[in-house]
């Protein structure tokens, strides 16, 4: 064993250095696998405890456990971006001197977990951990849910009552225009960016509220128009509202990108822009009832990615995915990501496998460059044993790095600096780079015997541990029941090895002493096949490649010792 790490060290040390220039494969070495890019998200809501924690005032032992079975499930399909809801309704998921501690989380708003911990920090922690990169999802304009609790003390809806209205359904909502309300919601956003070891920003659908959410009554803004129109403004309301809209949007952006470059800002609307763009497309209008303008902020490149919540299936001919997914293409004049929200909620262990596995080839094939969507929403992957089992043996088997945003960066890091450590089983992989607080994740390409693996590692860890041999998967199959009817029981059956186990299937069987009329083999059908492992045999690490990507997605060289 000391010899095979000897040599694993000598190798290690003497990789070729590759072209530093901006692409996708960490090597022009032939040898070993491309690496998948796909940006590949779930959204862990938190209003209204859809989806964590699932009660308010759970102990927060029982809080962590819940948060660690997400992400473990999460780890298990190789999904590489968290949506965490941190804001639902103008409170916090974290320490915040803005607003108040969620009743979502403690059970009564304005108090703190006890014993106390930071959710936000833990679910970063804990997402890193995991390789997977972890966006803030906050809620700009919605004060308070209507099943959000008793309203407190400290409330926004009390501290800012003078921007607040009360909806007919329930719910209070910041009025958007005011710029009380723009500033307010732009300093909570920017303080998470500040304070934060956040990947992204990320704003769902929720602007001006829903018709529904005031009985289809107009929005409560008519004192603030008016005083608008008095000191000369010549907008229509509706304009007027989607300029303020706008306006932080892009104030939102241009700041994020200021403060720290990296974090990405990302905007998840309603699905449709407007009824009849594309032409066959019919539904509800975001522009003419949230005064969303979502098509100007894609065309203008306000967002790093869109996400457009297209939640109806492949043949729903009047909001068909592929068809939307195509126009929103045809707007994304910039080039910046594309990644639509695909919706899970509602449908069942039936229909959830091939309808979820066909949006995510179709966005494979419409958006070659930058592959990727969100889950709405993580729980049925949680609910559902199979099609999680089938998610990570199938789209997601692999691995995958978000793909590199170009506009933001696109040169390559320098490769890192490397020591081994060795013991008995184990390599111990110290890596630094002078811009570490750059990076984001540590791609280690292993080759054994059988060819070249890789894995993707946070950049937030100094050391990276390595199994120095892995198990080879060789199975064999084994008939355990044969329907015997044309199969004398006295003849010599061999079964052709091909056969692939828990399947149902028409083989060929040799058979000495029976043929059929025409004298060829009889055939059989297999009714149950178990596949048995052979004996243990073990592979050991023959080779390794080592390469840093930032937080632009661009990566390294392989490492130099």
């Amino acid at each position: 064993m000391f010899k095979q790490l000897f040599l694993l060290v000598v190798v290690l040390g003497t990789i070729a250095s590759c072209s530093s220039s901006n692409t996708q494969q960490a090597s022009t070495d032939s040898e070993i696998p491309y690496i998948e890019r796909e940006f590949r998200g779930a959204w862990v809501a938190t209003v209204a405890n859809i989806n964590w924690p699932s009660r308010p005032g759970m102990p927060v032992d029982s809080q962590k456990i819940e948060a660690l079975a997400i992400l473990d499930s999460m780890k298990s399909m190789n999904f590489n971006a968290v949506i965490f809801q941190a804001r639902p309704q103008a409170d916090a998921f974290y320490k915040s001197d803005l607003e108040p501690w969620s009743y979502y989380l403690t059970g009564i708003q304005g108090k703190a977990p006890e014993p106390f911990y930071d959710p936000l920090e833990y679910w970063i922690e804990e997402s890193h951990k995991r390789s997977m990169d972890l966006h803030v999802w906050v809620n700009p304009y919605r004060a308070h849910h209507k099943d959000g609790g008793p309203i407190s003390d400290s409330s926004m809806v009390k501290k800012m009552a003078g921007v607040v209205h009360e909806l007919s359904s329930g719910y209070y909502w910041f009025e958007p225009t005011h710029p009380l309300t723009q500033d307010h919601s732009f300093d909570v956003i920017m303080d998470i960016v500040r304070r934060y070891n956040v990947d992204g920003i990320h704003m769902d659908d929720y602007f001006y509220p829903y018709p529904s959410y005031n009985n289809d009554k107009d929005f409560p803004d008519e004192a603030s128009y008016y005083a608008y129109q008095k000191d000369g403004g010549k907008l229509s309301k509706g304009d007027w509202r989607r300029d303020a809209v706008n306006k932080f949007i892009k104030r939102l952006y241009t700041s994020i990108k200021k403060e720290k470059p990296y974090v990405q800002f990302g905007i998840s609307p309603f699905g449709i822009w407007r009824p009849g763009h594309p032409k066959s497309v019919k539904g509800f209008d975001q522009y003419e009832k949230l005064y969303a303008d979502a098509k100007l902020w894609l065309n203008e490149g306000w967002v790093d990615y869109f996400a457009p919540q297209l939640y109806w299936n492949i043949n729903k001919i009047p909001q068909s995915f592929p068809v939307l997914l195509g126009w929103w293409q045809e707007q994304n004049l910039k080039q910046h990501h594309l990644w639509p929200g695909i919706s899970l909620s509602g449908r069942d262990s039936s229909n959830i496998t091939d309808e979820t596995f066909n949006q995510i080839m179709i966005t494979r094939g419409m958006l070659p460059k930058s592959p990727g969507l969100i889950h709405w929403s993580i729980a049925p992957h949680l609910k559902f044993p199979v099609f999680t089992n089938d998610l990570r043996n199938g789209p997601y088997k692999s691995q995958a790095l978000i793909p590199a945003s170009p506009w933001i960066d696109n040169k390559a890091p320098k490769p890192p600096i490397i020591k081994v450590m060795n013991d008995s089983d184990s390599l111990k992989i110290n890596w630094t780079h002078p811009e570490a607080k750059n990076l984001s994740k540590v791609v280690v390409y292993k080759k054994y015997e059988s060819g070249w693996v890789y894995e993707i590692f946070s950049a937030d860890s100094p050391i990276i541990t390595l199994a120095t041999q892995k198990e080879k998967k060789v199975v064999t199959p084994k008939v355990v029941q044969v329907e015997q009817a044309k199969v004398a029981t006295d003849s010599t059956l061999t079964i052709n090895p091909m056969v692939q186990a828990d399947s149902l299937q028409q083989i060929t069987v040799e058979n000495t002493n029976t043929t059929d009329s025409l004298g060829m083999p009889n055939s059989i059908e297999i009714k149950k096949i178990e596949q048995l492992p052979a004996p243990k045999e073990f592979e050991t690490i023959l080779k390794i490649r080592i390469h840093v990507v930032d937080k632009a997605g661009n990566i390294s060289a392989a490492a130099k010792k």
